[in-house]
C-alpha cells in the first residue's frame, strides 16, 4: 500500500475517532463557558444521577449559563432565575421547540405517539397545544370544580376511614396520586379510577407512568448521548416493555370511550367532546396526543407537591407553626366553617395561594424541566447560540438562587405574601415560556381547594415511629434521583380531625352534590 493511500486512511481514521470520542450534534458556541469533558462520554460521569445539584455547583465557577458537552450532544445550561428568565421569557419565540430523543421518542413513543410537552414544534403541536389550552383555561376549569369536590373528598373521607379517626398514622402517597390521577382521566375520559374496585389499573398506571417518566429524564438514558450503547443496551428492552404496558391502558380508555358515545351513556369529556365534533381539525394520532399527555400530566406536578406539602406541614421544622397560621387564615376569611364548600369557587385565602407556591418552588418536582431546542439564533451575554441547539432549564437551582429568592433554602410562604397574584413569574414549577405547562391553571386549582380541605378537616401531626418520619431535602426526598418528576419517598402522617362531627356533615355534603358522577 503506497504511503499516500496510508496517510489518507489514517486521515479518515483519526476523523472519525474524533467525531466519535469528541464530536457533538451542534458547534461549540465562541463566547459561553464550557464544562471540560472526557472522550466519548464527556461529562456524563461527572453529572452522574444528579443533573440539578451537579449543574448548580459548577455554576458557581463558570456563570449561569454555560455548554457541556454529554455524550454527542452539546447541551446549554440555565441554573439562575434571571438567566432562565431570559432564555425562556424574552427569547420564548425561538425557545419553542423539543428535541427527540431514542429512548423515549423512538422507542417507548412508537405505538401512542408524543405526549403535546414532549413534540417537537410543528403544526400538529400547534393545533394540539390549543385544543389543550382552551380545554384547559381558566373558564374551563371552573366548569369542573365538581370533578375536584368529588376526588379532594374522596380522598379525605378515605384518610378519616383508614386512619380510623386519627389514631393510625398513614402513608399519604396513594390516596392523592389517585386525585391528580382520577381528575385528568375524568376530565378526558369521563372515566374515574373507583379505589375499592380497580385499585389493580390505578397500581398499574402510576407504575408505568414513573416508568415512562424515567425515559424522559435527562440523567437516566446514557444511550441518549451515546448512540454506540444502543447496539447492547438492556435500556431499550425495559422500553419496549413500559410501553407495551401502556399501550393496554390507553388503548382500554380510549375504547370504553368510544363504545359509551355509540350507546349515548358518555359524560361530557376533552376526548368525547373532539370525537363528536365533525369540524374537530384533530386526527386519530392527534387525538391520542391529548390523551397521553392528559394521563401523564395527571401524575407529573399536583401528586408530588400535594404529597411533600403535607410531608412538611407535619414534619418540618416549621411546619405546625404554618399549619397553624393556615387554618387561622382560613378561618379569619370563614369565620361560618364554609370554607369546603366555597374554595370550589374562590381563591381568597392569600396566605394559601402564597403555601402552595412556596411548596412548588421549593420542591421542584421537575429538577431539569423537558429540554428545548431553539429555532432561531439567541443572544445571552454577548454570544450567539444557533437554532438547534439543546437548553436544559436547570429549575432546582433556578428556584433556589439566593439572588432572587431571600434564604431559598428555608421554607417560608410569606415571601410570595408581598408579591401580587400574577406580577411577574413566581417559580418555574411548571416550567417557562411559549411551551410551559399548559394545565397551570387546573394544578393551582387542586392543589388549593386540597390544601384548604386539608387543613380544614385535620390537624397533621408527626408520625409516632422515627422510621415513618419524611425526607424533607427536595432532592433527596425523591425515591427515583434520575426520574424527570418527584417521586416521593415513603413516609406516614398522623390525620388527627379537627371537628370529626363538623368533617363528616362536610363530607355528606359533598356525597351529596356528586353522587351523579360517581360513575
Amino acid at each position: 500500500m503506497s504511503i499516500p493511500i496510508i496517510v489518507a486512511v489514517a486521515a479518515v481514521i483519526t476523523f472519525f475517532a474524533y467525531r466519535l470520542l469528541f464530536g457533538t450534534d451542534t458547534p461549540h458556541v465562541k463566547g459561553l463557558p464550557e464544562i471540560p469533558g472526557l472522550p466519548l462520554f464527556g461529562s456524563l460521569l461527572e453529572f452522574g444521577t444528579n443533573h440539578a445539584k451537579v449543574a448548580q455547583r459548577l455554576a458557581e465557577k463558570y456563570g449561569p449559563v454555560f455548554q457541556v458537552r454529554l455524550g454527542n450532544k452539546r447541551i446549554i445550561f440555565a441554573n439562575t432565575f434571571d438567566s432562565v428568565r431570559h432564555l425562556w421569557i424574552t427569547n420564548q419565540s425561538a425557545l419553542i421547540s423539543r428535541p427527540t430523543l431514542h429512548t423515549f421518542h423512538t422507542v417507548v413513543s412508537s405505538s401512542q405517539g408524543f405526549t403535546i410537552g414532549t413534540s417537537p414544534w410543528d403544526e400538529s403541536c400547534k393545533n394540539r397545544r390549543k385544543a389543550a389550552a382552551t380545554a384547559l383555561n381558566r373558564p374551563a376549569v371552573a366548569s369542573y370544580m365538581p370533578l375536584i369536590d368529588l376526588e379532594s373528598n374522596v380522598s379525605i373521607k378515605e384518610l378519616l376511614s383508614d386512619s380510623n379517626g386519627g389514631e393510625i398514622d398513614l402513608d399519604p402517597r396513594a390516596y392523592w396520586q389517585r386525585y391528580a390521577l382520577n381528575t385528568s382521566l375524568t376530565l378526558n375520559y369521563g372515566y374515574r379510577i373507583d379505589g375499592n374496585k380497580e385499585d389493580k389499573l390505578l397500581k398499574e398506571i402510576t407504575d408505568v407512568e414513573r416508568g415512562v417518566s424515567n425515559f424522559r429524564s435527562t440523567s437516566n438514558n446514557w444511550q441518549d448521548y451515546i448512540p454506540l450503547l444502543r447496539l447492547w443496551s438492556g435500556q431499550s428492552k425495559e422500553a419496549i416493555s413500559f410501553r407495551e404496558r401502556r399501550d393496554v391502558y390507553m388503548d382500554r380508555l380510549l375504547k370504553t370511550l368510544k363504545e359509551k358515545i355509540e350507546k349515548g351513556t358518555d359524560k361530557p369529556c376533552i376526548t368525547g367532546n373532539i370525537l363528536k365534533d365533525p369540524e374537530a381539525k384533530l386526527n386519530e394520532a392527534e387525538i391520542k396526543s391529548i390523551c397521553l399527555t392528559m394521563v401523564s400530566a395527571g401524575l407529573d406536578t399536583v401528586p408530588g407537591n400535594l404529597i411533600m406539602g403535607i410531608a412538611y406541614l407535619a414534619s418540618g421544622p416549621n411546619g405546625p407553626a404554618i399549619q397553624a397560621r393556615a387554618y387561622s387564615e382560613i378561618k379569619k376569611v370563614y369565620p361560618d366553617n364554609d370554607a369546603w364548600t366555597r374554595c370550589l369557587h374562590e381563591e381568597k385565602v392569600p396566605y394559601i395561594t402564597a403555601l402552595y407556591k412556596e411548596i412548588l418552588r421549593y420542591w421542584t418536582v421537575i429538577p431539569i424541566c423537558l429540554p428545548r431546542v431553539s429555532i432561531k439564533p439567541i443572544q445571552y451575554n454577548g454570544a450567539t447560540i444557533p437554532a438547534g441547539t439543546t437548553f436544559y432549564m436547570n429549575a432546582y437551582a433556578a428556584d433556589y438562587d439566593s439572588s432572587h429568592f431571600k434564604n431559598p433554602n428555608e421554607f417560608n410562604p410569606e415571601r410570595y405574601l408581598d408579591v401580587r397574584d400574577g406580577a411577574g413569574t413566581p417559580h418555574y414549577g411548571y416550567g417557562a415560556g411559549s411551551r410551559m405547562c399548559a394545565g397551570s391553571h387546573l394544578a393551582n386549582q387542586e392543589l388549593y381547594i386540597a390544601f384548604v380541605r386539608l387543613i380544614s378537616a385535620f390537624e397533621f401531626t408527626k408520625p409516632k415511629e422515627a422510621r415513618d418520619e419524611p425526607v424533607m431535602d427536595s432532592l433527596e426526598a425523591n425515591s427515583i434521583p434520575t426520574s424527570l418528576t418527584m417521586e416521593p419517598k415513603y413516609f406516614k402522617v398522623g390525620f388527627k380531625p379537627r371537628d370529626r362531627g363538623l368533617l363528616e356533615k362536610w363530607i355528606a355534603e359533598s356525597d351529596e352534590r356528586t353522587r351523579d358522577l360517581l360513575l
